[in-house]
């Protein structure tokens, strides 16, 4: 379980997220923004006896788009995963990466440094800059100092006879006049 979840800081994790640390190590370095809904599943490989799960590698400065499905073996620093992209078992995405929204990367793809990848079945579409990585680091710092996070509160108003409004939210009391 948990113990198998290294944060190495300054990530953030959305809601929603499922990290599969029951099934092998999971290790996510900094300024990583896991998006809602996302499914972080070590990688795999059928064997005649049954299977083996392996460990999952997520580099610094990475963002995993909401709704995607990731079981990649390695996932590079300073890379950028697109929303509702599925990235099947075993695959590689080297530094310097971006998988664009909707992408389906079959198992096994091994995605180079500096490219951009998408489609289904993904494929290389495009070359990225060289000043890449100081753009994802700047994003990162700044998504991550502008970061609020989110506080689950049920507010109820009731109103009294002398028409004082009452509005609890997580257990805290606000009075105030209609």
């Amino acid at each position: 379980g948990s113990q198998n979840i290294q944060l190495s800081g300054r990530s953030i994790i959305k809601p929603g997220v499922v990290l599969r640390g029951d099934l092998a190590l999971l290790r996510i370095g900094k300024y990583v923004v896991v998006g809602d809904n996302t499914v972080l599943r070590p990688p795999y490989k059928k064997y005649k006896g049954g299977f083996a799960y392996f460990p999952m590698t997520i580099g610094d400065y990475v963002l995993l788009g909401n709704n995607s499905v990731i079981s990649a073996a390695q996932i590079g620093s300073y890379v950028d995963i697109g929303e509702d992209c599925i990235i099947c078992k075993r695959c590689i995405i080297k530094d310097n990466a971006k998988i664009l929204p909707g992408t389906v990367l079959a198992p096994d793809t091994v995605v180079p440094p500096f490219t951009v990848f998408g489609g289904s079945p993904g494929r290389c579409l495009g070359e990225l800059p060289e000043s890449t990585q100081i753009v994802h680091r700047e994003r990162a710092h700044t998504y991550y100092e502008q970061f609020i996070p989110q506080q689950k509160t049920t507010t109820r108003t009731t109103t009294s006879v002398s028409g004082v409004a009452a509005a609890t939210a997580g257990g805290v009391t606000a009075r105030g006049n209609n």
